[in-house]
């Protein structure tokens, strides 16, 4: 049997008459182009648009079943094709599976993707499963940005939060300043009014219990002033303590962030994961590689001494080596 006539297949789908074009003869040109393969999935696809215009609901899912042997599903996945698809030459060389599976795929993407991927020596399965990683890399990929974000968006404030606790800080010790001052102030005072007696003026006779009472009342009204500095004082203080221990919590918590972050930035990397792993335990090994070097030259015999020293520094070399 020879080869069908694409290309004669094409163009009685894109121009046809109106009077021509009867379900009989779209019929007919889907089994054509179904034997045909390649370039023709295009043309079961225009022609499946055309049928489903004429017919109706029932008369359509009867005649995919009955006549053209498609399951709906299948004709809506052909249908898109011939509505997505732009390059006829290109869907030749895949063939239908590997063309349905592509419409997964954004349609600027698509001619990147298949450069990218070798497309064309895939198995449709493989590509199924390349489709498959990629999405699950660009989700990944979402989310960690959106992690990322949301981190940025946490520092900034707690950031801003220690800014405004430092601020009300500086306010509360300036405030504990002024009251000590006053309290101080206020002592002074009334160190100064019980040494000496108070002057009062009478216009009469000297009473020297009115100038008890009069000295007395000048006491208590001072010592109640040097109470009530004492009480601003304390508060001032309690809100001192209250403003450190904001500022101090809120420093642990930036510090337990940035350990969070950087640990987070090291399991994403499994190479930096691993190196960190083994450089703390090659921290402690040197650690306790010194503290039997420093027993061994304790000794009357430094012979063990010396050989640890010139193994340490050849494992010194051959570390530093590592680096080059």
């Amino acid at each position: 049997m020879g080869k069908p006539d694409l290309g004669r297949l094409i163009a009685q789908t894109m121009a046809p008459t109106a009077e021509d074009r009867t379900i009989e003869v779209i019929t007919g040109e889907i089994l054509d182009a179904k034997r045909a393969g390649g370039e023709a999935i295009l043309t079961i696809g225009r022609c499946l648009i055309e049928a489903k215009d004429m017919l109706s609901h029932g008369e359509w899912r009867s005649w995919l079943e009955e006549q053209v042997e498609f399951s709906e599903r299948s004709a809506q996945r052909f249908m898109r094709l011939a509505r997505e698809w732009s390059n006829p030459t290109t869907l030749s060389d895949l063939g239908a599976s590997k063309a349905l599976a592509l419409l997964a795929l954004p349609p600027e993407e698509r001619e990147q993707f298949m450069e990218d991927h070798k497309v064309i020596d895939m198995s449709a399965r493989q590509l199924e499963q390349a489709i498959k990683e990629r999405d699950e890399a660009r989700a990944a990929a979402e989310r960690a940005a959106a992690d990322q974000r949301t981190a940025e968006q946490a520092r900034d404030k707690m950031a801003e939060d220690m800014k405004f606790l430092n601020v009300r800080l500086a306010g509360a010790k300036e405030d504990r300043e002024q009251a000590m001052q006053d309290v101080a102030r206020l002592e002074a005072e009334l160190a100064d009014l019980k040494a000496k007696p108070v002057e009062v003026a009478v216009e009469t006779v000297m009473d020297q219990a009115a100038i008890d009472k009069a000295r007395a009342d000048a006491i208590a009204e001072m010592q109640e002033k040097l109470d009530k500095a004492k009480e601003a004082a304390a508060k001032a203080r309690d809100k001192q303590k209250q403003a450190e221990a904001s500022v101090e919590v809120l420093k642990r918590s930036l510090e337990e962030r940035d350990k969070s972050d950087k640990q987070a930035a090291i399991a994403g990397d499994k190479e930096l994961a691993q190196f960190e792993v083994l450089f703390n335990q090659g921290q402690e090994l040197a650690n306790k590689l010194h503290g039997l070097l420093l027993k061994a030259r304790g000794r009357e015999d430094q012979t063990a001494a010396k050989g640890m020293e010139k193994a340490l520094k050849a494992l010194a070399e051959a570390i530093g080596r590592c680096a080059e």
